[in-house]
């Protein structure tokens, strides 16, 4: 068995930076990166903060990004990647995560010199993710697995710095990680995922949801204890997907990876 490192997760992690002298941190508007950037920038490393949209971030992501930029003063570049027009990204397949990162990378290293930075923790190494194979070809950085820093680790220090909500925020992948396999990618069908999504967790509140497109119909899956409310999450879903002109498949439990055919498990 390995041992634990001598040093503390945040020693670890300003160790890390130290090297850098600026840093481009592509920030998604989840717990792991808005953390990196806030660790960064407190840690006195010249920071800029790239943020993409498309039809698979949420809106909600977005604007978390740009409040929390506001208030800490970042330098903030909002772009968009165009993955949208990458036909390898559009048809889905079981590594359209690599196609993903490739444009988004590909996009960031036009914007600026400095190197590019992910939010990646070491969870994510036990984890099929093909865009860490487009990451490493671009020379991407991940300060949290260099320090060896866990999620919990990372939630740890973004409650440390004073991101309150942030810090607790559920795992959130992209939507286009909501449609199975071999379904073609489509805007209209991750704007209906959002928006089921915020209508599922208001009705719920559930720590873990995911509405899903799949070959069967629109499926919902929820955390172990929305499960109790499966009979109201399908009521509002029927009418959801009727409205829609969409079949609906039911609700069952949270299963990671559910999306991904033909390839170990995912954070989906």
């Amino acid at each position: 068995m390995s041992e634990e490192p001598a040093l503390p997760p945040a020693e670890r992690l300003a160790c890390v930076l130290g090297r850098f002298e600026a840093l481009a941190v592509a920030v998604s508007g989840g717990v792991d990166s808005l953390t990196l950037a806030s660790f960064a920038q407190r840690h006195g490393v010249p920071l800029t903060v790239i943020h993409a949209v498309s039809p698979a971030v949420p809106a909600t992501a977005t604007a978390r990004v740009r409040h929390l930029a506001a208030a800490r003063g970042w330098e903030l570049i909002v772009t968009g990647t165009g993955e949208f027009d990458d036909p390898r990204y559009r048809d889905n397949p079981v590594d359209r995560c690599y196609f993903c990162k490739t444009n988004l990378y590909d996009r960031i290293a036009g914007l600026t010199d400095r190197p590019i930075a992910s939010g990646a923790n070491l969870d994510d190494l036990g984890d099929y993710r093909p865009g860490l194979i487009a990451a490493a070809e671009r020379r991407v950085v991940h300060p949290f697995i260099e320090a060896a820093i866990s999620k919990a680790q990372v939630r740890a220090l973004a409650r440390a710095l004073g991101l309150g909500s942030v810090a607790e925020l559920p795992a959130q992948p992209c939507l286009a990680s909501r449609v199975e396999t071999g379904i073609a990618i489509d805007a209209d069908d991750l704007a209906f995922v959002e928006q089921a999504e915020q209508r599922l967790a208001a009705l719920t509140g559930a720590g873990t949801l995911r509405c899903r497109i799949t070959h069967a119909g629109v499926a919902v899956e929820l955390d172990a204890a929305a499960m109790a409310q499966a009979s109201a999450v399908d009521a509002l879903m029927a009418g959801l997907c009727a409205k829609a002109g969409r079949a609906y498949a039911g609700s069952r439990p949270y299963r990671r990876g559910a999306m991904f055919v033909g390839a170990p498990a995912m954070e989906t």
